[in-house]
């Protein structure tokens, strides 16, 4: 049975402290595949991983360009917003040259609404985040396969990041 966390980030500090954890912990080839409403911090979390793979750049959700590529950190960073597009749209953009490393540094791809996509990596981490005004933001984390199981179990003592729920 694949381990799953759930963690309550009470602001979006906290949120950006999950990315920067993740940022530190996650090697080169990992997916993550995030959902949630508008406003759920999706591209808060983006950021702070982005700064814990010590990207200097401003990191803006690619809403309209689709795809933004950080290469400055200690390993790439390739951030996709799919939520403008339809599965046509989506299957456009092979995003599979992204997790099987063809024609691009391996990397950390993150995909905003993953729930778009109409064939998916066969690993990675799924990342649902969810927000209400009463408890903040809440992360459900899990492993697609048995990869990630060691990272999600320090997140359930990182003291930094949030307290499970």
């Amino acid at each position: 049975m694949l381990h799953t966390v759930t963690l309550l980030l009470s602001n979006a500090e906290s949120t950006h402290q999950l990315g920067q954890h993740l940022g530190r912990s996650l090697p080169s080839g990992t997916v993550l595949l995030l959902n949630g409403n508008l406003g759920s911090g999706k591209t808060t979390l983006i950021q702070g991983l982005g700064s814990g793979l010590d990207i200097v750049e401003t990191i803006d959700s690619p809403t309209f360009t689709l795809i933004n590529e950080y290469t400055s950190g200690r390993i790439p960073l390739y951030h996709v917003d799919l939520y403008r597009l339809d599965p046509p749209g989506v299957d456009g953009l092979y995003l599979e040259t992204y997790w099987e490393g063809i024609e691009v540094e391996p990397g950390i791809l993150a995909i905003e609404w993953a729930d778009k996509l109409t064939h998916r990596p066969t690993d990675g981490l799924q990342i649902v985040l969810q927000y209400s005004e009463a408890t903040g933001r809440v992360a459900h984390l899990q492993a697609i396969r048995n990869d990630h199981q060691a990272l999600l179990k320090t997140l359930n003592s990182d003291a930094l990041l949030a307290n499970e729920i």
